[in-house]
This record gives C-alpha cells, structure tokens and sequence, in this order.
C-alpha cells in the first residue's frame, strides 16, 4: 500500500472578502476531486483573504499510479490562472516505512 499527500500553498489574486476567496478554491476542490477521486479540503489560512492551503491525501496499491495521479493533480492547480502556486510539499509513504 502506498499513500501519497500534496499540500499546496496559493496566493489568491484580488480578493476582498472570506466569501469571494471560498468562491476560487472550491472549484478547485471540487475538481481534484471530480478528476483524480483523491481527498482534498482546504487545510490552512482559512481566516486570510488572499491566501490558502488546500491538502489532498490518495492511497494506491501501485507506485506508479500514485505519483502520475499526483503529478496531474500539481498540474491541474499550477494551470489556474486565478492562483498563484507559492509552494508544493508532497510525501510519499509506502511499505517500507516505518
């Protein structure tokens, strides 16, 4: 069993208010979720305007399957143009962990 997570820091672009921020990342939510069938909530910065932390968790009997589906879900957030990806943190866990 192999069990991957990404954590995704964004910069939102002009946003004024808790409400037009929840308005840009739940599409981005949703659509992980829609795409990939991985877990994925904002984790972080829920009280900032202009920033956000969305985590996404997804378990694989197939290493190779796990890192191409996390390499389209880093895609899939880079390519949006109403956020700026500040950083990406990404863990692998498998069997041989401890």
């Amino acid at each position: 069993m192999y069990v991957g997570t990404l954590s995704f820091d964004l910069l939102l672009g002009d946003v004024r208010s808790l409400k037009e921020k929840r308005s840009l990342v739940r599409p981005i939510v949703a659509e992980l979720q829609r795409k990939y069938a991985v877990s994925v909530a904002e984790v972080d910065h829920m009280d900032l305007h202009r920033r956000a932390v969305i985590g996404l968790a997804m378990v694989s009997g197939d290493a190779g399957h796990l890192s191409d589906v996390l390499d389209r879900c880093e895609r899939l957030v880079a390519g949006r143009p109403e956020v700026e990806l500040l950083s990406v943190r990404r863990r692998f866990h498998g069997d041989h962990d401890d």
